[in-house]
């Protein structure tokens, strides 16, 4: 879906504003659309395959306090996303999976 994304719109991004739980759902957007501030966190950049350009994801610092201890999965489903998410009108939506991370990462 990133690749197909990519393609559609360019190079893109991830935020993730609500929710503290597994299944919420990360926003994507054409990078640099939203403008992120000093109430975001940078998570890291995902790196996918047949896109040149690594994808940012960010989490506002509140959300992040909530999970700084999980182990964080983007996942795409069958349903419909937010309609500002870029991909809500392909009828799959993006989604965190978490689990807590151990001591051995």
């Amino acid at each position: 879906m990133i690749r197909q994304l990519t393609g559609q719109h360019g190079p893109l991004m991830f935020h993730q504003s609500g929710g503290c739980c597994d299944g919420s759902s990360p926003m994507c957007y054409q990078l640099g659309e939203l403008r992120t501030g000093d109430s975001d966190v940078l998570l890291g950049r995902l790196e996918v395959d047949g896109v040149e350009e690594p994808v940012p994801f960010w989490m506002s610092a509140s959300q992040f306090a909530y999970w700084s201890h999980t182990h964080l999965t983007v996942d795409v489903v069958p349903g419909r996303g937010s309609g500002f998410s870029l991909e809500a009108p392909e009828g799959v939506r993006f989604l965190i999976r978490s689990r807590l991370m151990d001591d051995g990462g």
